[in-house]
């Protein structure tokens, strides 16, 4: 016990318990975001196709390019797409782009509907966070959805998903070790980039200039 508490004793013992955790978080964090990603989409998606569409009534709300269709399009369009991500979630199947689609709907959906009018003072954007009928737009449920989408979207669906079967028998390598160049600070700016300029197009136009600009340093660089 002296042994294990003091130096290389203490920091093995740490070193054990946390090659482990790593290695159950394979597993485990992952599949509880989709399960729970899975289920809000679909109960989401169901609601709607029992439902009635009153996407007409908000249809001039919705971001560009979205507000150019009918609204009986993008009732369609929400409902089948939160139903069959939702599915696609439990099973891992997909998970990256499912992921990645359903941020850029709960982004439209937060522009529409769920952020406040006016969102230019802090104290408007803190009355919206909190889940109340009071008119501030209620964005704390797409906030957590938006949390729990984007692990799945740079990390993948876990081992135990049939993305990792596939991976699996077309042998690809999913254990190699992250890379943090501009290429991957590229794809990561992109990924925010693209659902913020539907809620804040100025701030998604600029994160997708620095992704731009991180991937001409990449080709620079290599050059």
């Amino acid at each position: 016990m002296k042994l294990l508490l003091s130096g290389p004793g203490l920091l093995g013992a740490w070193e054990w318990i946390t090659s482990r955790l790593r290695g159950a978080g394979e597993v485990i964090p992952r599949l509880v975001m989709r399960i729970v990603m899975g289920w809000e989409f679909w109960e989401s998606g169901l609601e709607k196709l029992r439902g009635e569409n009153w996407f007409n009534d908000i249809q001039g709300r919705f971001p560009f390019p979205f507000n150019l269709v009918s609204g009986e399009f993008s009732w369609a369009m929400a409902t089948w797409a939160e139903i069959l991500g939702g599915v696609l979630l439990w099973v891992g199947l997909g998970t990256r782009f499912v992921a990645f689609s359903l941020l850029v709907l709960t982004f439209v959906a937060t522009a529409a509907v769920h952020f406040p009018d006016m969102w230019t003072m802090w104290g408007d954007l803190l009355k919206g966070y909190a889940i109340t009928d009071m008119g501030h737009g209620n964005y704390k449920l797409p906030l957590l959805f938006t949390v729990m989408l984007l692990p799945l979207i740079f990390n993948g669906a876990g081992k135990l998903s049939l993305d990792h079967l596939i991976a699996l028998g077309l042998k690809v390598d999913t254990t190699r070790n992250p890379v943090s160049d501009s290429y991957a600070w590229a794809l990561a700016f992109l990924v925010l980039g693209i659902p913020f300029l539907m809620l804040m197009p100025r701030l998604g136009a600029a994160l997708i200039g620095v992704s731009v600009a991180c991937l001409l340093f990449g080709r620079y660089a290599r050059a």
